[in-house]
């Protein structure tokens, strides 16, 4: 995959599409059991890499669980996990219970992502901001969610884990930092309103709520 780099060279159209896929991004919980041609998830992993990385570390990994005993290890985890968050919400704790947060089981794709081991040879750009590394794999993650969804795929990025237990399961070293699981194919349905807020838990604020003017 290659572009070339022009300034400006983008049409009002394309300019347009490209805000469009941002606002019409969600977090999917409800998937078909539908495969993902290969060639297709090809592209968006392609695209997960082309994201900005401090230092040019690319600190990303992902893992594709094809094997479904692993997918069932890792939805026992979640569920458990699952338990015990709502647990800590206290008075929200059956409210949380009735939403649905993941659909490791039923996507046509479980990917997991994480933070790659010796990070602490990276200077550049982390001498004293060292989390920069993993504001780059979220990077990542933000890239490979637009490609999906302008290609028509649904992701849902569940963080309900518990730091150290997936890379028992997946068989990874312990100095791998995992920042989630993501559920990854075609949605059951689509919807203008996301899924927290059609069911009451949160509202989106407006952008300008986020800035501060000094």
């Amino acid at each position: 995959m290659r572009y070339d780099i022009f300034m400006n060279d983008f049409t009002p159209e394309e300019i347009d599409s490209l805000y469009r896929v941002m606002a019409a991004r969600r977090d999917m919980r409800h998937f078909s059991s539908e495969p993902i041609d290969p060639a297709l998830l090809d592209r968006l992993l392609a695209a997960a890499n082309l994201a900005p990385s401090v230092g040019l570390m690319q600190p990303w990994r992902f893992i594709r669980v094809r094997d479904r005993s692993l997918r069932l290890g890792v939805h026992a985890l979640v569920d458990e996990e699952r338990r015990r968050t709502a647990h800590a919400l206290g008075e929200r704790e059956a409210e949380f219970m009735r939403l649905k947060v993941e659909g490791i089981l039923e996507c046509g794709e479980l990917l997991v992502a994480a933070l790659a081991p010796g990070r602490e040879k990276h200077v550049f750009g982390r001498r004293t901001m060292p989390d920069m590394d993993l504001a780059s794999v979220a990077c990542a993650i933000q890239n490979l969610w637009l490609a999906a969804r302008a290609e028509g795929i649904g992701m849902g990025w569940v963080s309900i884990l518990t730091p150290g237990r997936p890379n028992k399961i997946l068989d990874v070293p312990e100095s791998w930092r995992f920042l989630g699981y993501f559920c990854v194919g075609y949605p059951q349905a689509e919807t203008d309103i996301p899924e927290l807020e059609r069911a009451g838990w949160e509202t989106r604020r407006n952008s300008q709520t986020f800035i501060l003017r000094r």
